[in-house]
């Protein structure tokens, strides 16, 4: 049988097997779906409850749950690998539908149990796909060479008087006053114009979330200084864009640069869905 021809009725579970979940879509929209899933044998399918689907795949258990899969968990290229796929079914369901994504690794023990857990958390699902619709999470990252922000921001100490020479004491400790009173009014600036920024962005996005900021790469490529997540609808993409490269254009030369990257299914504006399943 065809992968585009599974339904709820295919999708059974064995011994040893779970369903594992990517997303949850309407079903007006994504009657099926093709390929492999995250262990790239088992085909996906589509598992319906009243107006949304499941989309899901069969796996086995071991590789998820036990001790085994522990160490697995800690193989990055084994994770990786999963990772990847799990990202790559959830973006193909967004071609077709809006997408509630899943995390990875959410299974169930079997249809029934799936059902039970769409039915309860029916109204929360339909109401996220209905906000979704014909958006897409962009993510966008901003960085900051802070010498170049330091030489072209107002010096924010005066300059020292000339006079005696001081001792080499004192100028050390002056030294370092003047640059604790440059850092000050350096991230001070940088409060303000980042707030500025996620003002301006937000006239084109319908939703904005502040991420966790990871180190970077490397000083050359600048310090991280926001790492946020922008829900924008297609019809406004155009403008959202055009807004970064105003900003990137008009804080050049002080060194601060944004970085857009997407479409991202979106992790960052779906409901909880509490209770997480246990299985």
């Amino acid at each position: 049988m065809a992968a585009s021809d599974r339904s709820a009725a295919d999708t059974v579970t064995g011994p040893g097997e779970a369903l594992y979940l990517y997303c949850l879509a309407r079903g007006g929209a994504l009657a099926a779906i093709e390929g492999p899933g995250v262990d790239g044998e088992h085909p996906l399918s589509v598992i319906p409850c009243k107006d949304v689907v499941a989309v899901v795949s069969t796996v086995k258990v071991d590789d998820f749950c036990g001790p085994a899969a522990e160490a697995r968990m800690n193989d990055l290229a084994w994770v990786g690998l999963r990772v990847c796929r799990h990202e790559a079914v959830v973006e193909r369901a967004m071609r077709a539908s809006p997408v509630v994504p899943a995390r990875f690794a959410v299974l169930f023990s079997s249809p029934e149990r799936l059902a039970v857990w769409l039915d309860a958390h029916q109204d929360p699902i339909s109401r996220a796909l209905d906000r979704l619709t014909n958006h897409d999470e962009w993510a966008v990252k901003g960085t900051l060479d802070r010498r170049r922000a330091e030489a072209r921001l107002p010096r924010a100490v005066h300059e020292r008087q000339r006079g005696q020479p001081a001792s080499i004491g004192t100028r050390y400790l002056q030294d370092r006053r003047d640059r604790a009173a440059a850092g000050e009014t350096l991230d001070a600036w940088l409060r303000e114009v980042c707030a500025g920024i996620a003002r301006d962005l937000c006239v084109s996005a319908a939703e904005f979330r502040e991420r966790e900021i990871t180190a970077g790469v490397s000083e050359e490529q600048g310090v991280p200084i926001m790492n946020w997540a922008f829900l924008v609808s297609r019809s406004v993409l155009d403008e959202f864009a055009a807004r970064i490269e105003s900003i990137n254009t008009e804080y050049a030369e002080q060194g601060l640069t944004l970085n857009r990257s997407g479409p991202w299914p979106p992790y960052s504006f779906c409901p909880p869905l509490e209770p997480e399943p246990s299985e």
